[in-house]
């Protein structure tokens, strides 16, 4: 499969000012990410908040611009062009992570799911209609001639999110960004949330990035995986085998932190370290070095990401497992 998007050294700082203070601080909330994304894959990036997971996705988008680093869509390299950012919008959609703040509360559902047709000019006003019908029933809300009327108040969260979904099909996109689409939903209905997107990316060979800080939703709809920390990449490869064989201590913690219905989990040993440094700045070599179990002296030097098993890349001079 070829990569259809490809992103190289991306990085977006950010000057953090307090109140009342001439004091600032660096906020490092992408620091030279660099993976691609083949065309129909599920690519997840997975990380605790704060890591830089939906920064990425903006950047991707260009609705914020990077400090340095580059991003090519098939082959071809995203610049601020109004032709290219056209381009990159029309086949890269966005599925937040609210469904209740990322549509507009005062438009109806049909007005709502057409309104990216309209921005880019697709069909007449019986044609878009048309398809946002069509995009209503992919998404399984029916009856859809009936769903087009109400406003979003009117709908359950679920609903809501089957909306944003079908928005961004609207356009029949080759990238679906998914920023946490399911984190906001009852636990009863995010498997059915989870089982549509997967259907209609096998159905269409969208490309999917899928956000999120939850490994076992990852593990499910995810093909390959980068794990995120403060910014950076840590460890990327297969999802079977980052999961099952990881070789961060970061990848490990998170593994660890995975809620299960057993009673021994009280009793649990956690790999993460307690104490953090909260000062960024603070940081030279390994950024994890702080909260790390295995740390050596060499990790006062940076580790880079570099490939010890078929695909699977981790930045760590201990690697455990």
């Amino acid at each position: 499969m070829n990569d259809i998007l490809k992103v190289e050294h991306l990085k977006k700082y950010f000057i953090k000012r307090e109140m009342f203070s001439s004091k600032s601080t660096v906020i490092r909330a992408t620091d030279d990410v660099s993976f691609s994304l083949k065309e129909g894959e599920v690519f997840v990036l997975a990380g605790e908040s704060g890591s830089g997971k939906s920064t990425i996705a903006k950047l991707i988008l260009k609705s914020i611009q990077s400090d340095s680093g580059r991003i090519f869509f098939e082959g071809h390299e995203i610049d601020n062009e109004p032709k290219n950012l056209e381009k990159i919008r029309m086949n890269c959609q966005m599925i937040h992570q609210d469904p209740y703040d990322s549509i507009n509360p005062r438009m109806r559902i049909g007005d709502i799911v057409s309104e990216p047709l309209e921005i880019h000019n697709v069909g007449n006003k019986e044609e878009r209609f048309r398809r946002v019908i069509e995009v209503l029933q992919e998404v399984k809300l029916e009856p859809a001639e009936e769903i087009v009327k109400k406003y979003p108040h009117m709908l359950s969260g679920g609903q809501r999110q089957r909306v944003v979904l079908a928005r961004a099909l609207g356009l029949k996109p080759k990238i679906i960004l998914a920023d946490e689409p399911v984190s906001m939903l009852d636990v009863s209905i995010r498997a059915e949330m989870l089982e549509l997107m997967q259907d209609l990316q096998k159905k269409y060979n969208i490309s999917f990035v899928y956000i999120t800080h939850d490994l076992a939703t990852a593990r499910y709809f995810g093909q390959r995986i980068g794990i995120l920390y403060r910014g950076k990449i840590v460890e990327m490869g297969p999802i079977d085998k980052v999961l099952l064989t990881p070789k961060h201590p970061y990848t490990q913690a998170l593994i660890d932190a995975i809620s299960e219905p057993d009673p021994e989990n009280l009793h649990k040993e956690r790999k993460i370290r307690i104490k953090e440094h909260t000062d960024i700045e603070v940081f030279h070599g390994c950024i994890f070095r702080a909260r790390c179990p295995y740390v050596i002296e060499k990790c006062n030097d940076e580790p880079k990401l570099e490939m010890n098993d078929d695909d699977h890349y981790a930045a760590c001079y201990v690697q455990i497992n």
